[in-house]
């Protein structure tokens, strides 16, 4: 009877154990969850080229992922850079243009480091890039910028778009062409340190 007794109690014992060891994997897993991260890559995308870079760089940068969507969105006549009178081409030449965004990004404070994409237009960010900056206070925020272009360069993108940000931390950044991987991106996101 006793040995009946002892062998209810440990089995009782190694149930509670186990029902306690789940629990705090499941509690250790939901705070794994909730940490914020300090990383955002924000991205404009006309065309979904840079989407894709961008959602490549997020994971290289273990960072979180903001879409800046224009509030009325570019049409492929938009876009038209041949066009004198397309609306890309028109913003572009105002420098005061600021085509206003859908939506922001919440909590933006949590993050120490944003990396701002966007496709190159008349050798500079689209003036959307301008709007999701001036939206939020950066200051000591680190802003690296990267880009796709058919040919253009960004090497002096973080000058132009500094008034945007003011008091925030620029970084040189980086044309990103040709769809790099994960593990390319993870290297130059490492050499930023």
């Amino acid at each position: 009877m006793k040995a009946t007794i002892l062998t209810l109690l440990l089995a009782a014992t190694s149930v509670v154990t186990a029902c306690s060891k789940q629990q705090n994997k499941q509690e250790n897993m939901q705070a794994e969850n909730t940490e914020q991260k300090t990383v955002l890559v924000a991205y404009f995308s006309a065309t979904g080229t840079t989407k894709a870079v961008a959602e490549t760089l997020a994971k290289a940068a273990d960072a979180d992922l903001f879409e800046i969507v224009p509030e009325k969105p570019y049409t492929d006549a938009d876009l038209d850079w041949t066009n004198k009178q397309s609306r890309s081409t028109l913003e572009m030449q105002d420098k005061q243009s600021r085509p206003a965004i859908a939506d922001t990004v919440e909590h933006i404070s949590q993050y120490k480091t944003i990396f701002v994409g966007f496709p190159v237009w008349w050798y500079t960010a689209p003036t959307i890039i301008n709007t999701f900056l001036e939206q939020y206070n950066l200051e000591g925020v680190t802003l690296i910028p990267f880009a796709t272009s058919g040919g253009s360069d960004i090497k002096n993108v973080h000058q132009e778009l500094a008034s945007s940000a003011p008091g925030a931390v620029w970084k040189q950044g980086r044309l990103l062409n040709g769809r790099p991987t994960v593990e390319e991106l993870k290297e130059w996101v490492l050499n930023l340190r």
